[in-house]
Protein backbone atom coordinates (compact mmCIF):
# COMPACT_ATOMS: atom_id res chain seq x y z
CA UNK A 1 0.00 0.00 0.00
CA UNK A 2 1.37 3.40 -0.93
CA UNK A 3 1.75 6.19 1.56
CA UNK A 4 -0.98 8.18 -0.22
CA UNK A 5 -3.37 5.21 -0.04
CA UNK A 6 -2.73 4.79 3.69
CA UNK A 7 -3.21 8.49 4.29
CA UNK A 8 -6.52 8.53 2.42
CA UNK A 9 -7.78 5.41 4.16
CA UNK A 10 -6.90 6.73 7.60
CA UNK A 11 -8.23 10.21 6.78
CA UNK A 12 -11.62 8.82 5.75
CA UNK A 13 -12.01 7.17 9.16
CA UNK A 14 -11.52 10.41 11.10
CA UNK A 15 -14.36 12.55 12.41
CA UNK A 16 -14.92 15.88 10.65
CA UNK A 17 -13.15 17.95 13.34
CA UNK A 18 -10.05 15.79 13.19
CA UNK A 19 -10.03 15.99 9.39
CA UNK A 20 -9.90 19.78 9.73
CA UNK A 21 -6.95 19.46 12.12
CA UNK A 22 -5.11 17.24 9.62
CA UNK A 23 -5.71 19.74 6.82
CA UNK A 24 -4.57 22.62 9.04
CA UNK A 25 -1.43 20.70 9.96
CA UNK A 26 -0.63 19.95 6.32
CA UNK A 27 -1.03 23.66 5.51
CA UNK A 28 1.28 24.48 8.43
CA UNK A 29 3.91 22.06 7.13
CA UNK A 30 3.67 23.52 3.62
CA UNK A 31 4.09 27.04 5.00
CA UNK A 32 7.13 26.03 7.06
CA UNK A 33 8.69 24.30 4.04
CA UNK A 34 8.18 27.42 1.92
CA UNK A 35 9.73 29.57 4.66
CA UNK A 36 12.73 27.23 4.85
CA UNK A 37 13.19 27.38 1.08
CA UNK A 38 13.01 31.17 1.15
CA UNK A 39 15.58 31.35 3.96
CA UNK A 40 17.88 29.02 2.05
CA UNK A 41 17.60 31.14 -1.10
CA UNK A 42 18.23 34.32 0.92
CA UNK A 43 21.36 32.72 2.38
CA UNK A 44 22.59 31.63 -1.04
CA UNK A 45 21.96 35.08 -2.47
CA UNK A 46 23.68 36.79 0.45
CA UNK A 47 26.71 34.49 0.31
CA UNK A 48 27.05 35.11 -3.42
CA UNK A 49 26.08 38.79 -3.56
CA UNK A 50 29.44 39.98 -4.91
CA UNK A 51 29.53 37.33 -7.61
CA UNK A 52 25.94 38.02 -8.62
CA UNK A 53 26.66 41.74 -8.87
CA UNK A 54 29.69 41.09 -11.07
CA UNK A 55 27.68 38.79 -13.30
CA UNK A 56 24.94 41.37 -13.66
CA UNK A 57 27.49 43.85 -14.99
CA UNK A 58 28.35 41.48 -17.85
CA UNK A 59 24.89 41.57 -19.37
Amino acid sequence: MSLADKLLRDFKDLPKGKKKEVIDFVEFLKTKEKENQNKMMDTINEENRDTLEELSKLT
